[in-house]
């Protein structure tokens, strides 16, 4: 296995594996997880299901490889694409800090294609931006013919590398994350409902808006360090909203026992809405407040309508 085939600077490396039962899967990845634990020293995490995951720990029980599981994505949980790639941006992150490279692999579960795969459009091409730099390789494995036909499409279009014939090979197919979300439309987040507070606002009045949040955290019943990184949350993109989106903008909140959402609509618009994602440059003055936001949220998603640009942030307690 040749996993440096390809020449390229040390970072983020995003390859697609074609594999159709657990037994290939084993087949196809096992040989670039022993050669990158010999050669480089890697460690190794695991986002499989269950029988591929036993099945790869019983192959590489007598490698040496430290092997560690990333955090489960289940159906229920309602995370979007790009809000699951921020996860595995501090996940990984963490991990790397050891000084050691991180080997992923990953499998495509059907379970969350939704109605249009767009989760998986959306995260592979996230993690492309929110991985950037870091000593990753990711290893994504896709069945060859998925139920939803642009799930494969975008699997392609979403990684520059392929594993081939025993090597990672360029993929003439690559695009960038722009392009891929330009390509294929996907639906919104699922509608809420009637919210228990809405207002509107202007740069003069952010005020206004970090008390509603406030007092949303008090009726959710969050502990005041929970409350208070959810009101820090919101006034990052609520300002962000009023500087760069329209003069004026708008917050919706529903607020229930345990869990507070709140979503920030301006009139503007955002060529791309992958952003804070990757930790802005310590050279940069600005361009951090959605960065920050997403670290102080369980869940943060942008997204694009006629009517302008959404940001709907949710924590739990």
């Amino acid at each position: 296995m040749q996993i440096n085939a390809v020449p390229r600077p040390p970072g983020f490396v995003h390859a697609l594996v074609h594999a159709d039962d657990p037994g290939e899967i084993v087949s196809r990845v096992v040989p670039a997880a022993t050669a990158a634990v010999r050669d480089t020293g890697a460690q190794l995490a695991l986002a499989v299901t269950e029988p591929v995951e036993q099945a790869l720990r019983d192959e590489l029980a007598d490698s040496g490889a430290r092997v560690g599981k990333l955090t489960t994505l289940t159906r229920s949980a309602r995370e979007s694409g790009q809000t699951v790639a921020a996860w595995r941006s501090r996940e990984l992150r963490a991990l790397s800090s050891s000084g050691r490279p991180v080997l992923v692999i990953a499998q495509h579960d059907p379970e969350l294609d939704g109605v249009d795969g767009g989760f998986w459009i959306e995260l592979e091409a996230a993690l492309n931006i929110s991985l950037d730099g870091l000593p990753v390789t990711q290893l994504c494995v896709y069945p060859r013919l998925p139920l939803h036909g642009t799930v494969g499409d975008a699997a392609l279009a979403n990684h520059p590398l392929r594993l081939g014939a025993g090597e990672l090979l360029p993929n003439p197919a690559h695009r960038s994350p722009a392009e891929v979300l330009a390509t294929w439309a996907f639906a919104p987040p699922h509608l809420l409902g009637p919210p228990d507070l809405r207002l509107q606002y202007n740069t003069f009045e952010l005020s206004r808006v970090r008390e509603a949040v406030a007092g949303a955290a008090r009726t959710c019943a969050f502990d005041t360090v929970r409350g208070q990184d959810m009101v820090q949350a919101v006034n990052e993109v609520a300002t962000n909203a009023v500087e760069h989106g329209s003069p004026e903008a708008g917050l919706s909140v529903w607020a229930r026992p345990g869990e507070l959402v709140c979503e920030v609509h301006d009139r503007g618009s955002v060529a791309l809405p992958l952003i804070g994602l990757a930790p802005p440059h310590p050279s940069h003055a600005r361009g951090r407040g959605t960065w920050i936001a997403r670290q102080l949220c369980d869940s943060l998603h942008v997204w694009h309508e006629r009517d302008g640009t959404h940001v709907r942030l949710l924590s739990r307690s």
